[in-house]
């Protein structure tokens, strides 16, 4: 089975233009991105998609595979689905991993690709992490004053995603001494069997989607079940870029932790 790691990358970002060409302690942001996704076992190829000549160039200049895609996707998913359509030889499932993503270890990238090449039953799959109680706690803070931020996901005793939310969720009503929380924060990161890619990116937007603007939700509407793989990220920080404030809090990140792949 070949498998790709797709790399959206689009110029006109409402929030942060030109995102992916900002550095990051000397560093491109897509550059980053891509050596993360390089470091992955397992992969077949790693691939930018972008609608901009500027980012497709900056890609080749330091040896990324660089597929140009229309300028009018809607979503991340819908420039990864085209990027599919075009690539030969065409893989039989894909990784989409935002290319702000500039925190994400190679070994959490990993923990998907394995879960597709170790179930061929499965059609879509992502990442969580489990919440302990000083997690839960910062959670709670983080919520207060940005209850957009983060989004939180539940699943069945076999792994399927029930619902995922920017709401905290499940709400604590009684909290066990010692037990542990049933709480996980969504990764954003999923693995798609083609045939799942295809079905996904041609429905359109879900009213429980529209309302979270969580896409999603859009799969477990329409009767896609979505496993959710639990990580570990061994001590690492999470975090992305989305606008230019988070470019110091990731840089003080990178000094304090060392960086998670060395440049290339």
């Amino acid at each position: 089975m070949r498998i790709a790691v797709v790399i959206p990358a689009r110029y006109g970002s409402r929030r942060y233009p030109g995102k992916p060409l900002m550095t990051i302690r000397g560093r491109s942001l897509l550059n980053r991105v891509w050596a993360i996704a390089k470091a992955v076992g397992g992969v077949d190829e790693v691939y930018v998609a972008t609608d901009d000549e500027r980012i497709a160039a900056h890609a080749r200049s330091f040896g990324a595979a660089a597929v140009m895609t229309r300028a009018d996707c809607a979503t991340g998913t819908d420039r990864v689905r085209e990027a599919v359509a075009r690539i030969e030889p065409r893989p039989d499932a894909v990784v989409n991993l935002q290319g702000d993503a500039v925190l994400t270890p190679p070994w959490v990238i990993r923990a998907l690709v394995d879960a597709l090449r170790a179930e061929p039953s499965l059609r879509l799959v992502t990442a969580a992490v489990h919440c302990g109680p000083e997690q839960y706690e910062a959670l709670l803070d983080l919520k207060a004053k940005s209850p957009t931020s983060g989004t939180l996901v539940t699943f069945d005793r076999r792994g399927f995603a029930l619902y995922f939310s920017k709401a905290v969720i499940p709400y604590l009503r009684i909290r066990a001494a010692g037990a542990p929380l049933p709480v996980y924060r969504h990764i954003g990161i999923y693995g798609y069997r083609r045939d799942a890619l295809e079905e996904l990116a041609g429905l359109a937007p879900t009213p429980l989607e529209v309302a979270e603007q969580l896409e999603q939700l859009r799969a477990l509407e329409n009767g896609i079940p979505i496993k959710v793989v639990v990580v570990d990220y061994r001590g690492r920080s999470h975090g992305s870029v989305d606008a230019p404030e988070d470019v110091p809090v990731i840089e003080a990140i990178i000094d304090r932790e060392g960086e998670l792949v060395p440049g290339r």
